[in-house]
């Protein structure tokens, strides 16, 4: 057939389904069975079909893009969760923007701008710095928070970070650990307050001491892991294992430990969170707190498409569970 002439039409007649079935299938793929999404995902294949999308976002008075703002843009923590996103967005025929909200002087300025300027159909957000208020704006499009939250009125998809904490010390206390401390990330940060919550309670329940000298204050960096093994080695009374709120700090804090001569986990023990790449393939392999980050883009692109079809701001928030992924960057504590 014709590749330049193919219509929807044509689409129809091979796949065996109506041309409102097919148009269906090719803007919203999810609500289809699965036998006749194929169907017509052969015969556009066979076609030539191409959608015109400026003309149907015309129609349906869209853009056809989702802006998706994170904090840092190369922060390798992100890979899964923007697959995740492409993998809904991109059979739903909505592109991606993405943009890092800590690139100009005024984060909350920047996410206004990306509110009001009409170039999004919705906006989903993995920085919980910013304040509920910079969404206080008549007018503007669905908005899901991904990872990290803000409020309890805006939908959300993130983990259990308060039961991750509570699994690393859990983890470390059946080991033997009584001497256990913790790295935190950037104050003000969500994530850094659920997980230091979650690491307090966990030490409380099991009887175990909390030293204010034990907990370090880090950034998520690798750069801040490395400080706080700077910091661990000039104590005097050292924890003999510690919870870091981040797996780059956790790489930071291990480098810089094995370079001073610490055996991990012989001399000390260490668990992570978030389970990227790279931490598998350290020596020893990092344990850590696993979240899904590819479910996460996935639900949370999801949740926006729902909203976008309804025009609703408001949805349901979703909690996911955590894994807890044993390796050998934690033993038992040193005799």
């Amino acid at each position: 057939m014709d590749r330049k002439t193919a219509t929807i039409q044509d689409v129809a007649r091979i796949a065996g389904v109506s041309t409102a079935t097919v148009s269906r299938t090719l803007s919203k793929p999810s609500v289809v069975a699965k036998s006749t999404r194929e169907a017509v995902l052969d015969a556009v294949a066979e076609t030539g079909y191409r959608v015109n999308a400026t003309a149907s976002n015309l129609r349906r008075q869209r853009t056809g893009t989702v802006i998706v703002l994170l904090p840092n843009l190369a922060n390798p923590f992100f890979s899964q969760i923007l697959a995740g996103l492409a993998s809904v967005l991109t059979p739903a025929q909505l592109g991606m923007l993405i943009a890092d909200t800590q690139s100009g002087p005024d984060p909350e300025e920047r996410l206004r701008h990306y509110l009001t300027s009409g170039q999004a159909d919705g906006l989903i957000l993995l920085d919980g710095t910013l304040s509920p208020e910079a969404l206080a704006i008549p007018g503007r499009p669905p908005v899901v928070l991904a990872c990290e939250w803000m409020g309890h009125d805006l939908p959300s998809v993130r983990v259990e970070n308060a039961r991750g904490a509570a699994l690393a010390v859990g983890h470390l206390a059946r080991l033997g650990h009584r001497r256990i401390g913790h790295v935190t990330g950037p104050r003000g940060n969500v994530l850094t307050e659920t997980r230091l919550e979650g690491f307090c309670a966990a030490l409380q329940e099991l009887g175990l001491p909390l030293d204010d000298h034990w907990v370090l204050e880090g950034d998520f960096s690798m750069d801040s892991g490395a400080a706080a093994g700077r910091a661990w080695l000039g104590m005097t009374d050292r924890p003999t294992a510690l919870f870091l709120s981040s797996d780059e700090m956790a790489i930071g804090f291990l480098g810089e430990v094995q370079r001073a001569g610490i055996r991990v986990p012989e001399d000390v023990s260490i668990v992570g969170f978030d389970n990227i790449e790279i931490a598998q393939h350290l020596s020893p392999g990092l344990t850590t707190i696993r979240q899904p980050r590819t479910q996460i883009g996935v639900r949370a692109a999801e949740l926006l498409l729902a909203m976008i079809e309804t025009g609703s701001l408001t949805g349901p928030s979703e909690l996911i569970e955590v894994e807890f992924i044993v390796r050998g960057s934690a033993g038992v504590p040193p005799a």
